[in-house]
């Protein structure tokens, strides 16, 4: 079996292996399980299970389900094989990159606030950042004090970075890019 070539079988369990968290496949028919293909087992690390956050892989995948996956890495020395379930997945980064473009303005809620900026959740797994100097004109301690979690925003895409899957973002209120006032300020 070469690289990036598709798998499929069931899982066998989920596991917490090395400090992270691995599920753990191997193939199975019927009732009983069959040595696999390659000998070993293969492993899916947490960010290869979804494209979409999680915070526990039964989320995604539960014991006993049947999936394909495709193969990332072989270690022919400790016969395991690193295999990806996303891969098989459209990413819907790329997707929504296609239908938006720099300059254009979205909604959206903060998802997660960090002490360099906010992340805003503008589409359906998609999320861009806000990153402090954008968010208010005095630098407060911690990104906090701009924005909170729940809180509704209109921002503006400044870039749109397919490779490394991430989406810079302003406020649509900066005053750093001419943009009008927050209401109330």
């Amino acid at each position: 079996m070469g690289l990036s070539e598709v798998t499929a079988s069931g899982t066998a369990a989920v596991r917490r292996r090395g400090g992270h968290r691995t599920l753990r496949r191997l193939c199975r028919s019927g009732g009983r399980t069959q040595p696999p293909v390659f000998p070993g087992a293969g492993f899916i690390t947490m960010p290869e299970l979804s494209w979409h956050h999680f915070d526990d892989p039964s989320e995604v995948v539960s014991v006993g389900e049947h999936i394909t996956c495709e193969v990332l890495v072989f270690d022919t020395h400790n016969g395991e094989a690193r295999l990806s379930l996303r891969a098989t997945q459209p990413d819907p980064f790329q997707q929504f990159a296609r239908r938006v473009h720099v300059g254009q303005i979205l909604h959206g809620t903060v998802t997660i606030v960090v002490p360099f900026g906010a992340f805003t959740r503008v589409a359906d797994g998609i999320e861009g950042l806000i990153h402090l100097s954008e968010l208010t004109a005095s630098t407060p301690e911690v990104s906090g004090d701009a924005v909170q979690v729940g809180d509704e925003v209109t921002v503006v895409i400044i870039e749109i970075d397919t490779l490394r899957r991430r989406l810079p973002c302003l406020a649509r209120w900066s005053r750093n890019h001419g943009c009008p006032t927050p209401p109330g300020q």
